[in-house]
């Protein structure tokens, strides 16, 4: 586990955080004393957000667009 003092981290926070996804620890200083840790997230996808394919939204029976029309038509 790395550790880095808080004025290094305000500087370095991009290097820092690109050493956390990498897969390293980093325990943060103040004064000497450890006051946090960032660990790597254990819940990582092996793609990005953006890359997954989205949810979809499926009903049986009649289109979406038919239960509309049909609920429109009863309404009136």
């Amino acid at each position: 586990m790395n550790s880095v003092t808080f004025t290094k981290f305000r500087r370095n926070a991009s290097r820092v955080l690109d050493s956390v996804e990498r897969g390293e620890s980093v325990r943060i200083l103040r004064h000497g004393k450890a006051i946090a840790r960032i660990v790597p997230d254990d819940s990582r996808e092996d793609k990005p957000a953006w890359k997954r394919p989205g949810l979809r939204l499926v009903k049986t029976g009649t289109s979406l667009s038919e239960a509309v029309l049909a609920e429109r038509r009863a309404s009136r």
